[in-house]
């Protein structure tokens, strides 16, 4: 059983917080945030302890750091004598957006670590975590956090070369989705259904939708092809996205994230 730490317990961290306390692996959970009253409500929810982010680092054997990416520097300043004075081993644990492992490895002096990528439906279960590790971290330990990590959804491994390339999918596409469902919607309100029903079908035909394709294992343009059928209503929907520009732009939009520097 370990001590698992977390330095920051916004929404990222506090779903990955949750789903660290519902896999049972560790023995105690350390909670240290900007705020400290978000930690202490958290820590009364999950049986945790409230510490500050020096505890944290002294005694965590995986810590979670949930900063945002430009605070970053400034955390690591305030624990690094910390941690490279420790005496037992500590797998860091970093989620900021724009960190590489070469400049994660530069600003922890060679600690191991491991740079993941979760998305926001962690925080009910059906998330992604992209996880990519330097070669300080043991296989063992690896397989830990991922056991750690899976009450969240998916946990899956990259290297870091694809990692950006797919967090434009899973951790900025919960935003694309979302845009989509009120787009969906507002057509459906132009056309008379009451606002919250369209928003709930609209969310549940993208669900569903998926689960679909999940299951079957086909390729999406055939449940394209399968909705669309001749001199159908569907087409015609589907001719005025192409004539829009609906892939392009979605396109565009993911490899905007993956372009994007910090």
């Amino acid at each position: 059983m370990k001590t698992i730490g977390f330095i920051g317990t916004g929404n990222m961290g506090s779903a990955l917080a949750r789903a660290a306390a519902a896999s049972g692996r560790g023995d105690r959970l350390l909670l240290a945030n900007r705020s400290p009253e978000k930690a202490q409500l958290l820590a009364r929810e999950l049986g945790g302890e409230a510490v500050d982010n020096r505890t944290a680092a002294r005694e965590a054997d995986y810590l979670f750091l949930g900063g945002k990416p430009h605070l970053l520097d400034g955390m690591l300043d305030g624990i690094r004598d910390v941690l490279l004075e420790r005496q037992t081993r500590v797998v860091i644990v970093s989620m900021a957006a724009g960190w590489d492992l070469f400049r994660l490895n530069a600003a922890l002096c060679g600690l191991p670590v491991v740079r993941i990528m979760p998305n926001i439906p962690a925080a009910v279960g059906a998330g992604i975590v992209l996880l990519t590790a330097s070669e300080k971290v043991r296989v063992e330990e690896k397989e830990e956090l991922k056991r750690i990590l899976a009450a969240s959804g998916l946990v899956s491994e990259l290297e870091e070369p694809l990692l950006d390339a797919a967090n434009g999918v899973t951790g900025c596409g919960p935003a694309f989705a979302a845009l989509f469902i009120e787009a969906l919607a507002d057509g459906a309100v132009a056309c008379g259904l009451p606002r919250a029903q369209a928003y709930r079908y609209a969310a549940l035909m993208l669900k569903g939708s998926a689960e679909l394709l999940l299951q079957s294992g086909d390729h999406p343009g055939v449940l394209k092809d399968r909705v669309c059928s001749p001199a159908g209503s569907t087409i015609q929907g589907v001719r005025k996205l192409e004539q829009s520009g609906f892939r392009a732009a979605v396109t565009d939009a993911v490899i905007a994230t993956y372009e994007k520097k910090f």
